[in-house]
Protein backbone atom coordinates (compact mmCIF):
# COMPACT_ATOMS: atom_id res chain seq x y z
CA UNK A 1 0.00 0.00 0.00
CA UNK A 2 1.46 3.33 -1.03
CA UNK A 3 1.48 6.14 1.48
CA UNK A 4 0.92 5.95 5.18
CA UNK A 5 -2.58 7.36 5.25
CA UNK A 6 -5.40 5.65 3.41
CA UNK A 7 -7.00 9.02 2.63
CA UNK A 8 -4.16 9.71 0.16
CA UNK A 9 -3.83 6.20 -1.21
CA UNK A 10 -4.33 5.25 -4.85
CA UNK A 11 -7.19 2.99 -3.73
CA UNK A 12 -8.98 5.85 -1.99
CA UNK A 13 -8.48 8.04 -5.06
CA UNK A 14 -10.17 5.41 -7.27
CA UNK A 15 -13.01 5.05 -4.79
CA UNK A 16 -13.56 8.81 -4.52
CA UNK A 17 -13.57 9.21 -8.28
CA UNK A 18 -16.06 6.35 -8.57
CA UNK A 19 -18.33 7.92 -5.93
CA UNK A 20 -18.19 11.30 -7.68
CA UNK A 21 -19.01 9.69 -11.04
CA UNK A 22 -21.94 7.83 -9.49
CA UNK A 23 -23.26 11.05 -7.95
CA UNK A 24 -23.03 12.88 -11.25
CA UNK A 25 -24.54 9.97 -13.22
CA UNK A 26 -27.51 9.92 -10.83
CA UNK A 27 -28.03 13.65 -11.37
CA UNK A 28 -27.17 14.68 -7.83
CA UNK A 29 -25.39 17.84 -6.87
CA UNK A 30 -23.27 17.79 -3.73
CA UNK A 31 -26.06 19.64 -2.00
CA UNK A 32 -28.84 17.27 -3.10
CA UNK A 33 -26.84 14.19 -2.07
CA UNK A 34 -26.03 15.78 1.28
CA UNK A 35 -29.76 16.30 1.86
CA UNK A 36 -30.43 12.60 1.19
CA UNK A 37 -27.62 11.64 3.57
CA UNK A 38 -28.54 14.24 6.19
CA UNK A 39 -25.05 15.74 6.18
CA UNK A 40 -23.62 19.16 5.36
CA UNK A 41 -22.77 19.53 1.65
CA UNK A 42 -19.16 20.14 2.67
CA UNK A 43 -19.05 16.47 3.74
CA UNK A 44 -19.57 15.40 0.11
CA UNK A 45 -16.91 17.80 -1.12
CA UNK A 46 -14.39 16.58 1.44
CA UNK A 47 -15.01 12.96 0.50
CA UNK A 48 -14.73 13.65 -3.24
CA UNK A 49 -11.58 15.75 -2.77
CA UNK A 50 -9.99 13.08 -0.57
CA UNK A 51 -9.90 15.37 2.46
CA UNK A 52 -12.03 12.92 4.42
CA UNK A 53 -12.36 9.17 4.23
CA UNK A 54 -15.48 7.12 4.83
CA UNK A 55 -15.75 4.33 7.34
CA UNK A 56 -17.52 1.16 6.22
CA UNK A 57 -20.95 2.17 7.54
CA UNK A 58 -20.69 5.64 5.97
CA UNK A 59 -19.61 4.08 2.67
CA UNK A 60 -22.62 1.75 2.63
CA UNK A 61 -25.00 4.61 3.46
CA UNK A 62 -23.39 6.78 0.78
CA UNK A 63 -23.92 4.01 -1.77
CA UNK A 64 -27.50 3.46 -0.63
CA UNK A 65 -28.20 7.18 -1.05
CA UNK A 66 -26.85 6.91 -4.60
CA UNK A 67 -28.75 3.65 -5.19
CA UNK A 68 -25.55 1.85 -6.22
CA UNK A 69 -24.09 -1.45 -5.06
CA UNK A 70 -21.25 -0.94 -2.55
CA UNK A 71 -19.59 -4.07 -3.99
CA UNK A 72 -19.08 -2.16 -7.25
CA UNK A 73 -17.15 0.50 -5.35
CA UNK A 74 -15.05 -2.14 -3.62
CA UNK A 75 -14.20 -3.61 -7.01
CA UNK A 76 -12.83 -0.17 -7.94
CA UNK A 77 -10.58 -0.26 -4.89
CA UNK A 78 -9.37 -3.76 -5.72
CA UNK A 79 -9.14 -3.31 -9.48
CA UNK A 80 -5.47 -2.36 -9.47
CA UNK A 81 -4.44 -3.47 -6.00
Amino acid sequence: MKGTKSVISDENKRLCLWLKRQRQDKGHTMRSLSEVLGTPHSFIGKVENQERRLDVVEFVRYCQALEVDPADGLRQVLSQA
